[in-house]
């Protein structure tokens, strides 16, 4: 059988392997039916391809296309030294100065390796294998690792880190769901904090009942524990803090069981046919399950799920409830007086020593993005941390304390395209993790940091260092001779935002050069036109400090966190290290 090619007049590339196989026939049949294609297949098949033996090779040409070269130059700099530019085809040069001069210098890179050496042994070549009394779960949802590195520009240049970037032991979660490649919140939710992987918009339950089968979520044998009701069971302190609706997916994966997500009252229960007093709504869970009864801090936001519809809320917001019930006075009347419900940043911080639990929404549903927000009513994540703290400390009374924080808007800036917003509660959440780390023991609290999923948005191009994450590539001109961002999403809203519709069908892209694009509300241009951006399947980071924080090195299933923690902790009733090293938790 002979193989090889020719080309016809056509430009296409005739590459005959056998009679059953003509790339020429193929790619007329698919021209001829998507005639927007024919030029990309034609510059695919011509200029990408040799032909060896029958396989297609790739071409020098098709390299240097993949990787562009810049022409550096030294110009004169009115007496002050040389400088640097460089350009690329159509742009004009640019400026490029190195971020320290000594970083011209092989030395100064040795430097920070040996440096960087130093450290890695002197955290790593010393286990810490003692108990870990407390833990704490720091989740950033929707916090891909694009997501980390643009933030880290954001932070002041490429060389930041983020508090939680300096823990010792970093991993990969594998995060799809029981029955789906991208996951959700909800069926990560029931991995990292329940141990058992679920189906999609389902929460604390197992992969056995499906979205929105309430007699399935009625079932307690489908009922997934938390590692919230694990610690419980050892007498520790518990908690949880969101800045999104605290019967949002995330949080709830702390306390309910729900076939639905969006089952946050007792009004979307209904709205879906389905009967409340048979699959109970996650705010009722919050407030009458055996777990939310007894968790010591609830922060958040998501006044309207707990309120009736005939009330309103502090800031004249509606309530949602059908059933008339006040679940906030309800869950002031189970406690005791030391127990409060707060709606402020005053009132949250000026809670007293002898307060034995917290309930603060501080918003109707959601809180504001930290870009929004009133600091003088509102608290930030970190205050919510510091006042959190201390009650769980207080309360644990040597026991240790389990507390969840979820940095919830930076999912929701994604999903807009917003992609200043979602960095901006990125670093928000950082701010949480380092008050945390540097207010704890690393000798016996533990502290994950991971998402539960990642998002589309990449960060693309040939800018220079420190070029305006937010701004355009600063490198090279599009096909189009236009500036590209730098931040993209594969699909999402920002579509519509970024093209131009002519009258006559042709689409063009908008100059980003005459949009501001430091607006918070900018959404960054997309691929594919959607509502809302969709999440990613790629894989997302766990990093870990304190006892036992080895253990989330590597890469694993998602459903592995919880498991590990619980180790460290002491909450498994099958391997521990205290079953490992024949010790005892403290008794209750």
């Amino acid at each position: 059988m002979k193989s090889g090619a020719t080309i016809n007049t056509s430009g296409l590339v005739r590459l005959a392997i056998s009679p059953k196989w003509n790339v020429e026939r193929a790619t007329t049949t698919f021209s001829s039916r998507f005639p927007i294609h024919e030029m990309i297949l034609q510059l695919l098949v011509v200029s990408a391809f040799a032909l060896s033996d029958g396989l297609a090779l790739p071409t020098r040409d098709a390299e240097r296309r993949m990787h562009p070269v810049y022409t550096t130059t030294t110009t004169a700099a009115g007496g002050s030294g040389d400088r640097r530019s460089r350009s690329k085809r159509a742009m004009p040069q640019i400026c490029f100065n190195p971020q320290k001069p000594e970083e011209e210098y092989a030395e100064y890179w040795r430097t920070l390796a040996q440096q960087t050496l130093d450290q890695q042994l002197e955290s790593k070549m010393r286990l810490n294998t003692k108990l870990a009394k407390n833990i704490m779960l720091f989740m950033g949802d929707g916090m891909s690792i694009p997501t980390i590195t643009a933030g880290r520009v954001y932070l002041g240049g490429e060389e930041k880190q983020f508090a939680f970037e300096q823990f010792p032991y970093v991993g990969l979660s594998k995060t799809y769901c029981a029955n789906m490649q991208v996951a959700d919140s909800a069926c990560t939710a029931t991995a990292y904090l329940g141990g058992v992987k679920a189906n999609y918009g389902t929460v604390g339950v197992t992969a056995a009942v499906q979205m929105k089968d309430c007699q399935a979520q009625a079932n307690q044998a489908h009922h997934v524990a938390s590692i919230a009701a694990w610690a419980q069971r050892q007498g520790m302190a518990t908690g949880l803090i969101t800045t999104t609706s605290v019967t949002h997916a995330s949080p709830a994966g702390v306390y309910a069981h729900t076939a639905n997500r969006n089952w946050e009252s007792d009004a979307d229960v209904v709205a879906d046919n389905a009967d409340p007093t048979i699959c109970p709504d996650i705010a009722s869970q919050l407030i009458f399950g055996h777990v939310g009864q007894n968790l010591n801090v609830i922060l958040g936001g998501g006044r309207q799920n707990f309120l009736p519809k005939s009330a309103k809320d502090a800031s004249g917001a509606p309530g949602s409830r059908l059933d008339g019930r006040n679940l906030i006075e309800e869950w002031q009347r189970q406690h005791t007086n030391s127990a409060h419900f707060v709606q402020t940043r005053r009132e949250l911080l000026e809670l007293s020593n002898q307060t034995t639990r917290v309930l603060g929404l501080f918003a109707p549903y959601h809180m504001p993005y930290h870009l929004d927000s009133n600091p003088e009513e509102l608290p930030t994540l970190e205050e919510m941390v510091q006042a959190a703290l201390g009650i769980l400390e207080r309360q644990s009374a040597g026991r240790g304390f389990f507390l969840f924080v979820e940095g919830g808007r930076i999912d929701h800036g994604h999903h807009d395209t917003l992609a200043l917003r979602a960095i901006d509660e990125t670093a928000e959440f950082d701010k949480s993790v380092r008050w945390a780390r540097t207010h704890s023991s690393v000798e016996d609290t533990l502290i994950v940091v991971t998402s539960d999923h990642s998002h589309t948005m990449s960060l693309a191009g040939y800018s220079s260092r420190k070029n305006d994450i937010f701004g355009i590539n600063d490198g090279q001109l599009a096909a189009d001779d236009l500036p590209y961002a730098t931040l993209s999403y594969a699909n999402g809203p920002g579509y519509n935002t970024n093209y131009l519709y002519k009258e006559d069908g042709v689409i063009k892209r908008k100059n980003l050069r005459s949009i501001n694009m430091k607006n918070k509300d900018f959404m960054f241009p997309t691929a594919v036109p959607l509502e809302s951006e969709t999440h990613g399947g790629d894989d997302v980071a766990v990093f870990a400090s304190g006892p036992f924080a080895q253990l989330f090195s590597g890469v694993y299933e998602q459903n592995f966190i919880p498991h590990g923690m619980a180790y460290a902790s002491c909450l498994s009733d099958k391997r521990s290290m205290c079953l490992d090293g024949g010790i005892s938790r403290r008794p209750r």
